[in-house]
């Protein structure tokens, strides 16, 4: 910075400029300005992957730690018979307890005790990476936005699932509809417009979606997907059940969408409980 003797010292008035430039761009001194972040599991039955999950999420909060920047993680006990709440303690999640066994009610619930200004829905079979959550934050920080999704990444899948999901991946980005695996969203726009619908028992996301995404074009604020890092998701569905029974879910949803997605006896390949 040029002063009167040359180059050796700062200009006090350019350095406060700056400085206050920064602040304004930032929140703070070059740093994000004070933001919670409320991280809101829903789980049933989820004792073999709960643990692994929460490891993820802790490690992607240490490895993104900053000034401004807090964090709790919230895991909804969705009327588990297994030792799933116990285990989410002892990894030092709060627990809360939803008792009617639906996915969007439980993270409705979860959302329900969240104290953050933006929340970010996972699922119980989901991996958080720093990475991601580091394009989270930037999107938080921007304020430029209601909300986002994340692309999936899913292991050891057979042709025909894989071709699946890239069709839904080109879809997710196209349309900008969250997969239900990574929801994040500012607390204020999910109140506003009323949280998950509790009359579906799946695809709720999708709806949310389009309602954010409505509610942040009224403001000038961008619903996006992020590709970048995307999100390690289980392909046990894969395995715990066969193509036809898959395709037969799929062909119902799409055929007879209402009567199949507000009536869980339809949608076994989510609430049979098989793990």
């Amino acid at each position: 910075m040029h002063t009167a003797q040359g180059y050796d010292a700062p200009c006090p008035f350019y350095l406060c400029v700056e400085l206050m430039t920064r602040f304004e761009a930032h929140g703070s001194y070059g740093m994000m300005a004070a933001m919670r972040l409320s991280i809101v599991i829903p789980a049933f039955n989820e004792a073999r992957l709960i643990e692994q999950t929460l490891q993820s999420v802790a490690a992607s909060i240490a490895a993104n730690a900053m000034p401004g920047f807090t964090s709790e993680v919230i895991v909804v006990d969705n009327n588990s018979t297994d030792n799933t709440a116990e285990l989410a303690r002892q990894a030092g999640a709060k627990v809360v307890f939803e008792p009617i066994n639906q996915i969007g009610r439980a993270r409705n619930t979860g959302a329900a005790q969240a104290t953050g200004e933006w929340l970010l829905f996972l699922d119980a079979d989901s991996l958080l990476n720093p990475g991601l959550l580091a394009d989270i934050l930037r999107v938080i920080e921007s304020r430029a936005y209601v909300g986002c999704g994340s692309t999936l990444r899913m292991d050891g899948l057979p042709w025909w699932a894989d071709l699946t999901l890239k069709l839904w991946t080109g879809t997710s980005i196209l349309c900008r509809w969250a997969a239900g695996a990574l929801v994040v969203c500012r607390r204020d726009a999910f109140q506003a417009v009323g949280g998950f619908d509790q009359e579906l028992y799946a695809l709720d996301e999708i709806r949310l979606s389009k309602q954010l995404k409505h509610w942040g074009r009224q403001r000038g604020l961008q619903f996006t997907i992020l590709t970048e890092h995307p999100l390690e998701t289980s392909s046990r569905k894969i395995s715990l059940y066969s193509g036809h029974e898959i395709a037969g879910q799929i062909f119902r949803i799409f055929f007879l969408p209402k009567r199949t997605l507000q009536d869980k006896k339809h949608l076994s390949v989510w609430y049979d409980g098989r793990r």
